[in-house]
């Protein structure tokens, strides 16, 4: 007996062919392009050395570029332009770039439409064929895959402002005492850069790079500031930009700073635990008040039924 698969199975087996053979054509020797590295390694293979043999690319990259350049341009086309994307990988800290992460979306495009069509076979499985429907949740699994991995750099941007703002008043405060102690602005910093860890210290230790890769401190904070989407943070470089500029006091700056950021701190922990507390009202009402009222009326309304 022939099953009601089948026809699904066939379909699905079709479009694998297909996608492989459309690889086959595209990763094709007279269709690929030989870019300028290709072309200038047999001359300069003794002094470039491992970068030019860097371009000598396997087979099985050679065969997935075309088709991997021709998603790139695709998920930028869905996912918007890099301008976005570009500041919250500086946002993270990781260092990636933005062709690194459209390849990592690319990726997990394709996990998606290999989800999509596991599903496809359970549904042709169950219901029998609808091509309509299987085409729907097949570019339904790859665009959500897609755009997941874009949720996932917002959540990695979010988590890291999170821990810079819990470590911003210590390192306000070591600064402080640095600066109180009698060390300058530039002393301060490598000294809190050097000793501490975490998000905030590396961001002070990239800002440190660009003040002696020849731009000034000023302008390095400026470019601390403009890499996060902390409020405290921007005030903290204006108060340091304005006592290096008119020679105030900076540690009693960091100070203050130090404390408005710790009262943030309380201020939000306590509106999260007001959040808590009204959700934890909902399994009360809903779940436990119910069965009190249900055990406290239930043996009346039985002793009731008795009576009469």
């Amino acid at each position: 007996m022939i099953p009601e698969a089948t026809p699904a199975v066939g379909a699905l087996v079709g479009a694998g062919i297909g996608v492989g053979l459309s690889l086959i054509v595209a990763g094709v020797p007279w269709r690929r392009r030989i870019d300028l590295v290709e072309r200038l390694a047999p001359y300069l293979s003794d002094v470039t050395g491992p970068q030019v043999r860097a371009g000598h690319r396997g087979a099985v990259e050679r065969l997935l570029a075309p088709v991997m350049s021709d998603a790139i341009r695709w998920v930028e086309r869905v996912g918007g332009g890099p301008g976005t994307v570009r500041r919250r990988l500086d946002q993270t800290g990781t260092g990636m770039t933005v062709d690194q992460f459209r390849a990592e979306q690319v990726v997990w495009g394709a996990a998606g439409l290999a989800v999509g069509i596991v599903a496809a076979f359970a549904v042709a499985a169950v219901r029998g064929v609808a091509p309509v429907p299987m085409l729907a949740l097949l570019v339904i699994a790859t665009l959500s895959a897609v755009l997941l991995r874009d949720q996932v750099l917002t959540w990695q941007v979010r988590r890291r402002e999170e821990r810079m703002m819990q470590e911003f008043p210590t390192v306000a405060e070591l600064l402080a005492l640095s600066v109180g102690a009698g060390e300058g602005a530039v002393g301060a910093l490598e000294r809190v850069a050097t000793t501490c860890t975490g998000e905030l210290s590396a961001e002070l230790r990239r800002t440190l790079a660009a003040a002696r890769a020849g731009a000034s401190l000023l302008e390095a904070l400026e470019g601390l500031a403009a890499r996060t989407n902390l409020a405290p943070l921007a005030r903290f470089v204006d108060g340091v930009t304005v006592a290096v500029e008119r020679g105030t006091p900076l540690a009693e700056v960091l100070r203050a700073q130090a404390q408005d950021v710790r009262e943030l701190g309380r201020r939000r922990l306590m509106e999260a635990g007001g959040r808590k507390e009204i959700a934890m009202m909902v399994p009360v009402v809903f779940l436990v008040l119910p069965v009190t009222i249900l055990f406290a009326v239930y043996p009346g309304l039985i002793a009731l039924r008795l009576q009469f």
